[in-house]
């Protein structure tokens, strides 16, 4: 036996419930806590700026999808996969075909950069920042040293959470780099 990861797969929008249902099937001792070590949902902490506001929310990455780390005897893993199969929303685990096969584990190396997005790792959590801004809006810049300058959005960079806003300076336009966070509508 050896401590893995594993995803099921279920119906979107059932993941808190069927989370829900395995904690309290852990509870009432009717799956085996040395078999199912953790239950996760992945989210991730999305911030938003409308009208000028800041709101923060938790948003599913993986919508359709929850993490399992268990610890799989070799034999009876079908009794504790059998009482998962028996969960409403369930449809099964990421990799196999047949719910007669024995699940397969996502590698470390994946595991680890979903618990990383998802901050179950302490330290490394990472927010993701949803722009409200498109090419060519105006913005006002509200923080750094262009603070108070308006220009014109020329590229966003979805991937850096970056953007060029073209400034007047000294009458000449300008390309000044700035993050998400850093302008708002004009």
């Amino acid at each position: 036996m050896s401590r893995s990861w594993y995803i099921l797969h279920t119906y979107t929008g059932y993941e808190g419930k069927i989370e829900r249902t395995i904690r309290s099937l852990l509870e009432k001792k009717e799956i085996d806590s040395s078999v199912i070590l953790d239950v996760k949902v992945p989210v991730e902490e999305l911030v938003e700026i409308k009208d000028g506001k800041r709101k923060t929310r938790n948003n599913k990455f993986l919508p359709g999808y929850l993490m399992l780390e268990m610890d799989l005897p070799e034999f009876g893993w079908k009794d504790t996969c059998a009482k998962l199969y028996r969960i409403q929303g369930v449809t099964g685990f990421v990799g196999n075909f047949k719910r007669s096969d024995r699940p397969m584990p996502i590698s470390s190396e994946e595991a680890k950069n979903l618990l990383m997005k998802s901050g179950a790792i302490k330290g490394e959590k990472q927010t993701r920042v949803k722009p409200s801004f498109n090419v060519g809006d105006v913005v006002k810049i509200n923080d750094g040293p262009f603070a108070s300058f308006t220009g014109t959005i020329k590229e966003i960079f979805l991937d850096k959470e970056k953007m060029s806003v073209e400034v007047q300076i000294f009458g000449r336009p300008t390309p000044v780099e700035l993050n998400f966070l850093q302008a708002e509508k004009a």
